[in-house]
């Protein structure tokens, strides 16, 4: 039944409101009772001892019972309100103006009279009822015949049986009539004010509510913004909605990228069977050749068939070690182990490595001096991988007769290593996919050479070491690769 928000808050204001009215009017008959009580009190506190002495109830010292008689006469023909009792000295009531079948009290307790004879202030001060078993009442109490030689007292109840009853009959004709409409229109109006308040305050609610709906019930496609773009949040429930919006922007741009991520799955599974397929059909087939019709071979077509299987072998192998070293730094398992060195002597110890497969392939390759460098804060082992990933590269699009140049330049925040070559270049639209792994140019695509992965770790090595890299090319002028390694004084921790 109560399934929305304004439903629940609108049950709870109406059960407050409620509760509301109801103590008002218990608190108010409680509190008028006692005002009353208080101020009646307080007004006729002298009240017996005037009766004693206008009324001539003492004559010679003793109580004049004919006069007592006739003031408890007099006192139920002009003022019925009030009841008059006479007690002895231990409270057994001797006398009364009351009708005698309705006293049902023999003595009345003396403990409250005593307090009010000593002047007690904490009125009302309320003494027994002898027409009620359990009843109190405010009182007036006078000791006789006199406060020096006292024989009884007279006890005047204030408020007799008569005042209830026309006391209860006014208030149920007019005054609990009065006060239950007015507490019913005034709890009415807060009710109706309190349940347009709260109408006004859970409709962005309500709004915000169907918005989220809609954007489950399309399968989080379609998504209307709950705050416009130049409406500033101004409260929690506009915070609330901005953070909506931004959920479900973040949510729909993770499903896009999860879309791609899938095709580009897919396309990687197909690319990475091809690769791995192209090189172990070959070798299969020339060692199938071997075992079939080795025999028959001359020793130098056998070598050239073992040799020609052997190099498929070993660039199955460079290819599935790249594919378990990206897949190790996709899933963070390769850390970097960071400490300063120098880069010119990490670049200077790789050109030397390949100065023989550059003779052999009849390329020119060298390194610029290098001005005075600070040192770098860096994996070297990491870093060294990045380097010969690209000059692999620059190898395998560099020509013989062509060069291949590295250099190394200080930067603001770090040292720039590059890497240029005098290559067949990149296309312009190749360049903003060239580090990710097993794209394939429309050259590659036509020429049916496999799309490595080289790069793709060389960037992920970068990113791991908080640093950058970045290439620039001219289709038919070459290629530069740069990457800038972070200062030791920058990076480097405090001692």
């Amino acid at each position: 039944m109560l399934r929305t928000l304004y439903a629940k808050l609108a049950a709870g204001l109406v059960v407050l409101f409620v509760t509301i009215g109801l103590l008002y009017a218990v608190i108010s008959t409680t509190a008028t009772k006692y005002y009353l009580q208080e101020v009646n009190q307080s007004f006729n506190k002298e009240l017996a001892r005037n009766l004693v002495m206008d009324r001539n109830l003492v004559a010679e010292g003793r109580i004049n019972q004919e006069a007592l008689k006739e003031t408890f006469h007099q006192y139920m023909v002009i003022n019925p309100s009030i009841e008059i009792y006479l007690l002895d000295l231990d409270g057994k009531i001797l006398a009364y103006s009351a009708d005698p079948g309705k006293v049902k009290r023999n003595n009345v307790s003396l403990t409250p009279l005593k307090a009010f004879l000593e002047g007690s202030e904490a009125y009302p001060l309320l003494g027994d009822d002898p027409r009620s078993h359990d009843g109190q009442k405010a009182f007036s109490v006078t000791p006789v015949p006199t406060t020096a030689h006292p024989e009884g007292y007279l006890y005047v109840v204030l408020r007799g049986e008569e005042f209830d009853s026309v006391d209860k009959v006014i208030r149920e004709s007019y005054f609990m009539r009065l006060s239950g409409w007015a507490v019913v229109v005034s709890l009415g109006m807060g009710l109706l004010v309190g349940l347009i308040v709260l109408r006004l305050l859970t409709r962005r609610l309500h709004r915000l509510s169907r918005l989220m709906a809609d954007f489950h019930q399309s399968n989080f496609i379609s998504h209307q913004p709950y705050l416009l773009e130049q409406k500033r949040p101004s409260d929690e429930v506009d915070r609330l909605g901005l953070t909506f919006d931004q959920m479900a922007t973040h949510i729909q741009n993770q499903l896009e990228q999860l879309k791609e991520q899938d095709s580009l799955r897919r396309k990687l599974v197909a690319q990475v069977s091809h690769d791995l397929r192209t090189p172990l059909a070959s070798m299969l087939g020339y060692l199938e050749s071997l075992e079939l019709k080795g025999s028959d071979m001359v020793e130098a077509e056998r070598r050239e068939y073992t040799g020609i299987a052997l190099r498929q072998a070993r660039r199955l192998s460079r290819q599935v070690d790249e594919l378990f070293e990206l897949a190790s730094l996709d899933a963070r398992e390769t850390q970097p182990h960071c400490e300063p060195f120098a880069a010119a002597e990490l670049v200077q110890d790789v050109v030397q490595k390949y100065r023989l497969r550059a003779e052999q392939q009849r390329i020119e390759l060298g390194m610029n001096p290098p001005p005075a460098l600070p040192f770098v804060y860096a994996d070297i082992g990491l870093t060294e991988r990045v380097l010969e990933n690209l000059i692999e590269n620059a190898f395998t699009h560099t020509d013989s007769g062509g060069a291949i140049t590295l250099s190394l330049t200080a930067e603001q925040h770090g040292v720039a290593i590059t890497v240029q070559d005098t290559g067949c270049g990149i296309n312009p639209e190749d360049l903003p996919h060239i580090f990710d792994p097993f794209y394939q140019s429309a050259k590659k695509r036509t020429s049916g050479e496999h799309a490595g992965v080289g790069l793709a770790i060389a960037k992920r090595i970068m990113t791991l070491q908080q640093g950058e890299i970045r290439v620039e090319s001219t289709p038919g002028s070459g290629s530069t690769f740069t990457f800038i390694l972070p200062l030791a004084a920058v990076l480097m921790p405090a001692e």
